[in-house]
């Protein structure tokens, strides 16, 4: 397992009170031995004009997903702090409604870098987003 602290979902949904994830709807479903998954609803908060899932709320998802996951794997949050520094995404399919499930695993976790994938899918499995997240682990200020 690469989790530290032992996390929980409860524990992570605390921490996403009043946030963007929070104010999109976003919630934890699953916690594995190495990925985390969410799902998003596709509704007025995250759809664009046309009636379609925005490209952003899957960025945002996908970004959620993996920084979380990211602080998940540090060993003492007192001391270190992670940040996003590179995100890509390729949107493949739209969704109109219901929910899209991102799962967020790890290509590398290194000392001070650390690089994810989060898939995105519709209900249907129909991969919708995939994304790569690079996140760096810094020393917080004393």
């Amino acid at each position: 397992m690469i989790w530290k602290n032992n996390p929980t979902l409860e524990g992570i949904t605390m921490i996403n009170a009043n946030t963007m994830v929070d104010h999109l709807g976003i919630e934890m479903v699953e916690l594995g031995d190495d990925y985390l998954m969410a799902k998003m609803p596709v509704d007025r908060r995250t759809k664009q004009p046309m009636g379609l899932l925005h490209g952003g709320a899957s960025v945002t998802l996908a970004e959620s997903l993996g920084s979380i996951a990211s602080v998940l794997t540090i060993e003492d949050m007192s001391k270190q702090s992670v940040v996003g520094i590179e995100i890509n995404a390729n949107h493949l399919k739209s969704a109109k409604s219901g929910y899209v499930l991102g799962k967020a695993y790890p290509i590398k976790l290194g000392r001070r870098l650390h690089v994810w994938q989060i898939d995105i899918k519709d209900e249907d499995g129909n991969m919708v987003c995939t994304s790569r997240l690079t996140t760096m682990i810094i020393d917080n200020k004393s």
